[in-house]
């Protein structure tokens, strides 16, 4: 089919790859021609604006890095809400409900529906295309465009209700955000009681405490001490942010949730929102006085 894919970062590139490969023909849209390149290099068409995109084809996917940035290509100057020839527009970026419900209203009086896909599975899952795909909306517009949304990996309808899914992608990066910071502090409490950080990280995935934290993230990108696991600080940060925010406005206990945001605020403040987020293993350990995995 035709679609649109704004958006080309570190999680729209290799999604919209995916795409291309198989069949579907692409209007791609990217503030950087850096970004947009290799994919019109594969055969995507370029358009000069969300707008152009929105003019050109029926559907349009974004991946986008902010709040800001999803609101202002959906409905701001130039945004896709003005498109001639869009129906449906599916935000795959991770805004939280309220925004996705905003944007929904905005978008609805249009005649344009909103499909919210928030997507897990980071940077390795989107160019495998095992990404968990999270999908709220319309039944008969997630029907159109589900076999595209299959190509990223494994499809859940959640719900018809803007937002649903939004609030899914929350509920499951706030537990892989507090698998970070507990597993950070677990091995950084071994290391400096003598226990060696790769000995420990193998007795864990071999036990009860495992976790995508100890499973993928400490053998790939702490224990060599990369830290390039390939998502930003800044994103987890506003991921357990807009969590919290929703758990208080539901009037849900967030006892865990805060105190995990707080681990993340002092991350981002220490190492900077363009950090990958493995950097809170350095945030742990400066206050541990200890080096987990290799020493520099």
């Amino acid at each position: 089919m035709d679609i649109g894919f704004i958006g080309l970062g570190n999680m729209g590139q290799p999604m919209a790859r995916r795409l291309i490969e198989a069949g579907h023909k692409l209007i791609v849209y990217d503030t950087r021609n850096d970004a947009v390149a290799p994919l019109v290099a594969l055969g995507a068409k370029l358009a000069s604006s969300p707008q152009d995109v929105a003019d050109r084809v029926e559907t349009v996917m974004a991946s986008l890095p902010s709040l800001q940035i999803s609101e202002k290509v959906a409905t701001g100057e130039g945004g896709v809400i003005h498109g001639k020839r869009i129906k449906r527009f599916i935000d795959l970026s991770t805004t939280g409900s309220r925004v996705a419900a905003k944007i929904a209203a905005a978008l609805a009086k249009n005649n344009i529906v909103q499909i919210d896909s928030p997507v897990s599975g980071g940077v390795g899952g989107a160019n495998k295309g095992t990404l968990a795909v999270m999908v709220s909306g319309p039944k008969a517009d997630i029907d159109v465009v589900k076999d595209a949304l299959a190509v990223f990996g494994k499809v859940f309808v959640i719900g018809d209700k803007p937002g649903m899914a939004q609030t899914m992608k929350l509920a499951n990066n706030f537990l892989s955000a507090t698998a970070m910071a507990a597993t950070a502090e677990a091995v950084a409490l071994g290391v400096k009681a003598g226990l060696d950080a790769a000995v420990m990280i193998d007795v864990i995935n071999a036990g009860s405490g495992r976790s995508t934290a100890s499973d993928g993230k400490f053998p790939q990108a702490i224990l060599p001490r990369t830290f390039n696991y390939g998502f930003a600080t800044a994103l987890m940060l506003k991921d357990v942010r807009l969590c919290v925010a929703e758990a208080r406005a539901l009037d849900v206990p967030n006892h865990v949730m805060s105190a995990v945001l707080d681990q993340w605020e002092l991350t981002n403040t220490e190492f900077g929102g363009d950090s990958d987020f493995t950097a809170i293993v350095k945030m742990i350990e400066r206050r541990a006085g200890v080096v987990v995995g290799k020493k520099p």
